[in-house]
């Protein structure tokens, strides 16, 4: 699956997820969003399902800084928007946070969801702490991985003690 990332250049670039998966060419640094790309979007009211997979060609992260989220997520983007479901953050910086995961680990866990778990947990690989979050959400990442419908989350988070 084709990985792409816009960037707002607003957190430290030493720490910047985005960046270094575009160094790695792991990822496509674009400008402009087309209208089958995948926009990873936590303000969308959809959720990322199995089944999105068939009508994208990309997925598009937005990397910006989580202090500005809601600014960077009001411009008005193209594309197929969805929220990850809830998922816990393995960066230094938010550990174990609800949602609040870095442009890699929203990347990843999309791919793994979209069922391309060996490509998501390559993406990982490429970061010290990438294996902490698929450590921490592997059995949420597999549930979700078979979701049919949205009401199926509601559930799944119930058993984990996340609702």
């Amino acid at each position: 699956m084709k990985l792409q990332v816009l960037m707002f250049y607003q957190d430290d670039p030493k720490k910047c997820t985005a960046a270094k998966m575009v160094k790695f060419g792991l990822a496509q640094n674009i400008k402009k969003i087309g209208s089958k790309g995948l926009v990873l979007d936590p303000f969308s009211e959809k959720t990322l399902l199995p089944k999105d997979k068939s009508k994208i060609h990309s997925i598009i992260g937005i990397d910006c800084s989580w202090n500005l989220a809601d600014q960077a997520f009001s411009k008005t983007f193209a594309g197929i928007k969805r929220k990850l479901p809830p998922l816990l953050a393995g960066n230094p910086v938010n550990y174990s946070k609800l949602n609040r995961l870095t442009t890699v680990e929203a990347l990843s866990a999309s791919l793994f969801i979209l069922g391309s778990k060996e490509q998501s947990l390559e993406l990982l690989n490429k970061f010290k702490w990438g294996h902490t979050f698929y450590e921490l959400n592997q059995n949420l990442l597999d549930e979700y991985s078979k979701l049919e419908n949205e009401e199926q989350i509601e559930p799944i988070l119930k058993d984990y003690g996340l609702l």
